[in-house]
């Protein structure tokens, strides 16, 4: 999916919205049963260009998402924002970059973003003098951003953003201070599937193993689950590599391993697992 962002709802998009993988050893993972119809993930991160400021402080009060390719009220979702507030899109710079919003999404479209910003926008120039920064458009109404993704279930994305401050926030000059900075931003968007998964059926169900996915391509990694009580199983969030797959069962079953390669846009299927 290809997102062109030419708009000032970009830099909300930015500051509001925002794939940090839940992953650690021994930990349990983003699990659901093994259902080809689950939600996906889009994960939202913030980054950015330096620009010749001290900080650039965007004020963001709420983000909301289009699910649907019509234009209906009944379609936009309020996604929870990690932080509601300010954020200095100068400390994001040199690799780092925020976590900004995390959901589950239906799988298919997201058609549009709206973003909702509040009154405190500021730029602090490198004198250490602190400037209104007007963003044009999008009051109380929101900026609305079009997106056009589709999204296949379970899978984890990412959204990165990359803004220009340097190419996007215009010192207009003049003597009034409120009018002096605009902002007419420019993104560099990078989205990918940045994560997988892996889903199977253990037999007989009574079985109930511990499933333990074990990254064996590095970095090294585990990820658990059990499955649910049809015995069907499914660990999201899985960085692409190889795994072995254990099966712990308990008496009077068996213990079971396999091997499994997860690629990054899918979810691998391992099909019915027999530990009798």
């Amino acid at each position: 999916m290809h997102i062109l962002l030419k708009n000032p709802a970009i830099l909300a998009l930015l500051a509001a919205t925002a794939l940090s993988l839940a992953a650690c050893n021994k930990k349990d993972s983003d699990t659901t049963t093994g259902s080809a119809t689950g939600p996906a993930k889009m994960e939202v991160r913030l980054t950015d260009s330096p620009g010749d400021f001290r900080e650039v402080n965007i004020d963001v009060r709420n983000v909301q998402i289009h699910v649907s390719d019509d234009n209906t009220a009944s379609g936009w979702q309020d996604m929870t924002l990690v932080r509601p507030g300010i954020y200095n899109l100068l400390s994001l710079v040199n690799g780092n970059s925020a976590l900004l919003t995390s959901a589950d999404f239906p799988a298919g479209r997201i058609s549009q973003l709206r973003l909702i910003l509040g009154p405190d926008n500021t730029v602090v120039t490198r004198d250490g003098e602190t400037y209104p920064l007007k963003v044009p458009s999008g009051g109380e109404s929101g900026l609305k951003l079009k997106i056009n993704a589709d999204l296949t279930a379970n899978v984890t994305y990412q959204l990165l953003l990359d803004f220009d401050v340097a190419k996007s926030v215009k010192d207009h000059g003049g003597s009034n201070r409120n009018e002096k900075f605009k902002l007419k931003p420019v993104i560099r968007t990078i989205d990918t599937a940045v994560a997988g998964g892996l889903r199977g059926t253990v037999a007989p169900a009574a079985a109930r193993p511990n499933i333990m996915a074990i990254r064996t391509t590095a970095p090294i990694d585990t990820f658990s689950t059990y499955p649910d009580a049809t015995g069907a199983f499914l660990l999201r969030g899985l960085p692409a590599g190889t795994y072995r797959v254990e099966f712990a069962s308990p008496a009077p079953y068996q213990d079971v391993t396999r091997s499994v390669t997860v690629p990054i846009d899918r979810i691998a299927d391992m099909g019915s697992i027999d530990v009798n």
